[in-house]
């Protein structure tokens, strides 16, 4: 199992931590001796992720905040209010979103869901929390995606999916634009000479109610897909959040850097490479003008 090294007098932010990887990240960070925002869509359950929490480490220091990806007004609301309190904050983990919803869905900002919860929302949220993270020196940015981006597609003309919707193919466009947002931000960084170390992992197969709370919403999940969750080799939360608190914590984490299961689907956390499609520089400085101007939000000439 990978260690977490000594996180106190770190403030850390964890998006969809009330269950799953999120809350595993989240438990042991705060084991660790870091102050942590539980993110979550709905309180109550943050409420009962951040109980067994402190059942398990009963001086730590653990927080809950309502954050929805979804909806850009609840990812400013949230950001202004971390800005408002001024502590630096020494890591944001980018883990909460939603996978392969049968049915095209839009948000209340009419983006198509998946896009918006897995890729618009964690993006508006990095940016508008820049200002804290550089006020924190050596400060992280760790962005969960998902071995699905090595079959996805960035198509500008249909960013949203409105003209050709699949279930999968939009989850893996996300996840292919979240593993974009770690090595631009990573550009970034080292264009601007930022003490701010991006980078990215993907979980491999880990058992969590990803692969049938967005298949469930909204439709019902294939058989195909109920099948092939079955059969696939897996493994617990334990492991499975491991990519991305090595990417967060870990003193041989790279800039730019992408971790996940040794074998793919399973493993201890190792260093993987990229998918082609997110190597090209000239798609990820397309998708991150996009982005500003879908969300209304960029990065200031000056921070």
């Amino acid at each position: 199992m990978y260690d977490v090294p000594d996180q106190r007098g770190r403030l850390a932010v964890v998006t969809g931590a009330n269950s799953g990887t999120g809350k595993e990240a989240a438990k042991r960070l705060a084991g660790a001796g870091a102050d942590v925002v539980l993110a979550v869509r709905t309180p109550a359950k943050g409420e009962q992720a951040r109980a067994e929490i402190l059942a398990a480490h009963p001086r730590a220091a653990v927080h809950v905040r309502r954050l929805d990806l979804a909806d850009l007004s609840s990812v400013a609301e949230f950001a202004d209010g971390l800005i408002a309190d001024g502590r630096p904050l020494s890591l944001l983990l980018n883990n909460a979103g939603v996978m392969m919803l049968p049915k095209r869905m839009e948000t209340v900002d009419g983006f198509e869901l998946q896009l918006a919860s897995n890729y618009l929302g964690p993006f508006a949220l990095t940016v508008r929390l820049l200002p804290l993270l550089l006020a924190a020196g050596a400060a992280r940015v760790a962005t969960m995606s998902s071995g699905t981006a090595a079959r996805g597609r960035i198509d500008l003309d249909d960013l949203q999916s409105a003209h050709d919707y699949s279930p999968f193919a939009a989850y893996a466009r996300s996840k292919l634009a979240d593993l974009m947002l770690t090595l631009h931000l990573a550009d970034i960084a080292a264009e601007r000479g930022w003490s701010l170390l991006s980078s990215g992992a993907h979980p491999g197969y880990t058992r969590t109610n990803l692969t049938t709370s967005g298949p469930n919403l909204g439709g019902k999940v294939s058989l195909g897909n109920r099948i092939s969750f079955r059969i696939m080799p897996s493994q617990g939360v334990e492991r499975g959040a491991e990519p991305l608190l090595y990417a967060a914590t870990s003193p041989d984490a790279v800039a730019g850097g992408y971790y996940g299961p040794r074998w793919g689907l399973v493993g201890h956390a190792t260093k993987v490479r990229p998918t082609n499609r997110a190597l090209d520089k000239a798609v990820r400085a397309r998708l991150w003008a996009e982005s500003e101007r879908l969300t209304g939000v960029s990065v200031p000439a000056t921070v």
